[in-house]
């Protein structure tokens, strides 16, 4: 159970390194048309589609 739960907070820390790898790109301009294609998706999504963070834990650690 400690080894997921480490994995998933590795793999947490690795999509905040990419977002923000993202967030200075947007900050140059420099996005690819797939980039720009893939943020307007995300921005469309209903705000009623998040989930909150400790909502995520608590689901994962009742997988585990």
């Amino acid at each position: 159970m400690e080894t997921q739960m480490n994995d998933l907070i590795n793999e947490i820390k690795q999509l905040r390194m990419d977002v923000n790898i993202i967030k200075e790109k947007l900050e140059d301009g420099e996005l690819t048309d797939w980039a720009k294609e893939e943020l307007k998706k995300a921005r469309n999504q209903p705000e009623e589609n998040y989930i909150d963070l400790e909502d995520l834990r608590k689901e994962i650690e009742n997988e585990i």
